[in-house]
């Protein structure tokens, strides 16, 4: 983004300071918004009727957080987006982000590549916890965001790894990871 491009949106973003366990998005909604991670992990959550939940993915500083694809079909919002750390988000509502992105023509085919590439990345780990083992498991999040290992308390690592805790710590201590 260009410094003029980064100003234009800047005048419309809202920064938001969020405690763990906030919720930024709620599953089922339609007023959906755009996030950017200045600080701290947020993770996209699923949830089902008896409130089990499957955690998709964590995100971090200089990341990002959307349910455009979403809002583009016209469908509810399919997953929540909590945050896991105490967090600093910068947000705006989604019609304004996607007004921003019609007017820029190039960040808005990056933009949509990242946004494929997200859900090519949570389809990847959907199959990854079908296909390797715990050990496997932990040793591909571990190859893939090594620097969120230590950030993110080990129960919701555990659970996004379909592991319990007790799991993950063992194999910690065991020197498997």
């Amino acid at each position: 983004m260009t410094p003029q491009e980064s100003a234009g949106l800047e005048s419309h973003l809202v920064i938001v300071d969020c405690q763990k366990g906030d919720s930024l998005l709620n599953q089922g909604v339609h007023e959906m918004e755009q996030y950017f991670i200045l600080d701290g992990v947020l993770k996209r959550v699923v949830a089902n009727q008896q409130a089990k939940e499957m955690i998709l993915r964590f995100a971090a500083e200089r990341d990002m957080e959307t349910s455009y694809a979403a809002w583009r079909l016209g469908t509810p919002a399919p997953y929540s987006i909590v945050s896991v750390t105490k967090a600093r988000v910068a947000k705006l509502p989604m019609p304004e982000w996607v007004a921003f992105l019609e007017s820029h023509r190039e960040i808005k085919q990056s933009f949509e590549y990242q946004v494929m590439e997200l859900m090519s990345e949570i389809m990847a780990h959907t199959i990854t916890l079908h296909l390797l083992d715990a050990p496997g498991r932990v040793k591909r999040f571990l190859r893939k965001h090594p620097e969120l290992f230590d950030r993110i308390p080990k129960k919701e690592l555990a659970s996004y790894l379909n592991l319990s805790a007790e799991t993950l710590s063992r194999l910690k201590q065991r020197g498997k990871i």
